[in-house]
């Protein structure tokens, strides 16, 4: 690796200013934001034109009010707490997820009781968040809080 860097004179570039090559070299964790956090959970969606699809329409905005609400109350701190219930990490990996992260659905008719499917669930082996199908925003912020409020969090406090 050395050697390499040796080759075009960045070795010595790097030497002789260390902090203008630290980005690059070394990984500094970014404070989580609400953007963050929607653009790395992909939503899975049923089909267009279905009643699942128009019940799943419904609680996206509510996740992302959710998201946006989190950081203007407690900054990354609880948007970190999301993203470890959610995958087990709490900051996201340099060279990122694999599997990438997720949103499933918690539907009607599932093997859930439908005492499990008024609260969010989570798969960090898979990266997959699974949210309530609530409707009241109000509704949803509870649940969600309630979630990450009583788990382990992986032996975080």
């Amino acid at each position: 690796f050395e050697e390499g860097l040796k080759t075009l004179g960045v070795l010595d570039a790097v030497k002789q200013r260390p902090d203008s090559f630290r980005s690059l070299f070394c990984h500094e964790p970014q404070r989580l934001t609400a953007d963050m956090m929607d653009d790395l959970f992909t939503p899975r969606l049923a089909p267009k034109g279905g009643n699942r699809r128009r019940a799943e329409d419904a609680v996206i905005p509510l996740w992302r009010d959710y998201l946006q609400d989190a950081e203007d109350e407690e900054g990354s701190s609880k948007l970190q707490n999301i993203l470890v219930f959610a995958t087990g990490a709490n900051e996201i990996p340099p060279v990122g997820f694999s599997p990438a992260p997720s949103i499933e659905f918690n539907h009607e008719g599932s093997e859930e009781s439908s005492s499990k499917r008024m609260f969010p669930m989570a798969n960090t082996c898979i990266n997959c968040l699974k949210l309530p199908l609530i409707t009241s925003y109000e509704a949803f912020k509870e649940s969600m809080d309630f979630a990450l409020g009583n788990t382990q969090g992986f032996g975080r406090t």
